[in-house]
């Protein structure tokens, strides 16, 4: 895509692709006078903004790695971040500075970027000015004149992982060699089915894996990018219909907050437009892709990948109809294998832990300054992406759960992901989680926090009877607690921990 035949759209604001490389380069001239090296660090905590796709090209340029500041981190986690990775540049939105200014490392160059009024008023954040000794991003970029040498190969984005089991973890990608660029390239665009010329939208935090690629992959072949500063199922119709939007990357639960749209409302907003939604992320419940499957057509296609290893996978839909549950196969020149408790490969249909070799189709990694946790996540040559399931004998892969997810009663291996999808089915139940809690007898036993749907009044005996219809007794939650919300981030992932702890604290034991 020419630069000068794209355009960016964010609130009430429109910048051209020209616009946007041109002050790319001003930013890495600036970021090259304050000493930054190919291999260096800079910090971003920023929320969706036109300013994050400007810093994605300048530092790329450069082959700096950005380090995406997850604005949802407690301070502990960001201060870890902030001193664990190395950076010396730390770019903030202005009314995010406040949180973060106590933890900053002394010595830090601050550059504040004024938070947009669309940001503000959907985040119900106050304005905030630039502080003392910061610099304001816009007069910062603008005296500065284009990066004039040539590009060094763009090393991406270092992204933190949650922390759940402990301190946040940087997967740092190494530079790799040309053949595993393009083929991490070609894999980004194969997955998101992108052409030249599409119209997308980017939905979901910039600070994940996933709308991070496909932010990379918009900027090199879309026509239209429309940056949305959170997911709101209403919002993204209206921009679908308004923007006549191609292309979107989506996560599981974005789907069920649209389906649980009134009809009335689904039925305002054009869809047509769009040509292909590709998902990831989290395993999506068999009725939930349906539903979308009759609402928008064949187009929901589906990866399966981590932040470590890249995309894995891809399912058309025509696949996953003919094999609901999958996550499609790997990609050509990917490898999987799943794997037993003593590191043997498990046959066809056996569920075990599912390992990858990427193979040259994505950059080789490390976690920064924890060679101990890259050694733990190697099998062999292959990494472990934390996740359970198996393949079948078309090899087609299933992914049932997060291996740190699985609940163990009695000896059986319980999948909350499967007793999830049971649940989201229900028409009273509008988000919904299930994990594991102490039992004297058992070990672990099932419990679900439930948010009711909009007018709804479900009863725990009622939730437990309708997932006793349709799963085996076991798999029954014992405990049903009713809440108005539960604990997600912006890319729809539950702080389960936040769900489990008061169960296990009051037991006084932790497994």
């Amino acid at each position: 895509m020419k630069p000068e035949d794209q355009v960016i759209h964010c609130g009430n604001r429109r910048v051209t692709g020209t616009a946007l490389r041109e002050q790319a380069a001003r930013a890495a001239t600036g970021f090259a006078s304050l000493g930054l090296r190919q291999g260096d660090t800079v910090a971003v905590m920023l929320r969706n903004d036109i300013p994050y796709l400007v810093l994605m090209l300048a530092l790329g340029r450069l082959g700096v790695h950005l380090v995406a500041v997850n604005w949802h981190f407690r301070r502990e986690e960001a201060e870890h971040v902030l001193t664990d990775c190395g950076a010396r540049v730390l770019v903030v939105h202005a009314d995010l500075w406040p949180g973060l200014a106590p933890v900053v490392p002394a010595g830090m160059t601050v550059i504040v970027v004024p938070t947009p009024s669309e940001l503000l008023a959907s985040y119900g954040a106050e304005p905030a000015r630039v502080p003392l000794g910061a610099h304001d991003w816009l007069s910062w970029v603008d005296s500065f004149a284009p990066h004039a040498e040539a590009p060094l190969p763009a090393v991406g984005s270092m992204l933190y992982t949650s922390g759940t089991t402990g301190k946040p973890k940087a997967v740092m990608r190494l530079p790799g060699t040309p053949r595993q660029h393009e083929g991490a390239a070609r894999i980004r665009s194969h997955a998101s089915q992108a052409a030249e010329g599409m119209r997308t939208a980017i939905v979901a935090p910039l600070y994940h894996a996933g709308p991070n690629a496909a932010a990379r992959v918009a900027l090199e072949l879309a026509a239209v990018i429309v940056v949305l500063p959170r997911f709101d199922a209403e919002e993204l119709l209206v921009a679908i219909a308004t923007h006549r939007l191609t292309h979107l990357s989506m996560v599981p639960i974005m789907f069920v907050r649209l389906l649980k749209l009134p009809p009335e409302v689904r039925a305002r907003h054009a869809v047509q437009s769009l040509r292909n939604v590709t998902h990831g992320g989290a395993p999506c419940a068999p009725d939930v892709k349906r539903a979308m499957l009759e609402w928008w057509g064949p187009i929901v296609s589906e990866t399966y990948g981590s932040t470590e290893a890249g995309l894995v996978t891809f399912a058309r839909a025509e696949e996953w109809l003919a094999k609901p549950g999958t996550v499609g196969r790997p990609f050509p020149g990917t490898r999987i294998r799943v794997l037993d408790e003593a590191g043997r490969e498990l046959r066809a249909g056996e569920v075990g832990e599912i390992v990858v070799d990427p193979g040259e189709n994505a950059l080789p990694f490390t976690y920064r300054n924890n060679p101990e946790a890259r050694a733990a996540v190697d099998r062999d040559g292959f990494i472990a992406n934390g996740d359970v399931g198996y393949l079948d004998e078309e090899g087609f892969l299933f992914v049932t759960d997060r291996r740190r997810d699985m609940i163990i009663s009695g000896g059986v291996n319980i999948y909350p992901a499967e007793i999830e999808h049971v649940l989201l089915a229900s028409p009273e139940v509008a988000d919904c989680a299930v994990f594991g809690i102490p039992d004297a007898e058992y070990g672990e036993a099932v419990a679900a926090a439930v948010v009711p749907a909009a007018g709804a009044t479900p009863t725990a005996e009622g939730l437990r009877a309708w997932v006793r219809e349709r799963l085996a007794g076991y798999k029954v939650p014992q405990v049903v607690e009713l809440r108005d919300s539960l604990p997600r981030e912006g890319m729809g992932k539950v702080f389960k921990q936040q769900l489990r702890a008061p169960y296990w604290e009051r037991a006084g034991r932790r497994i």
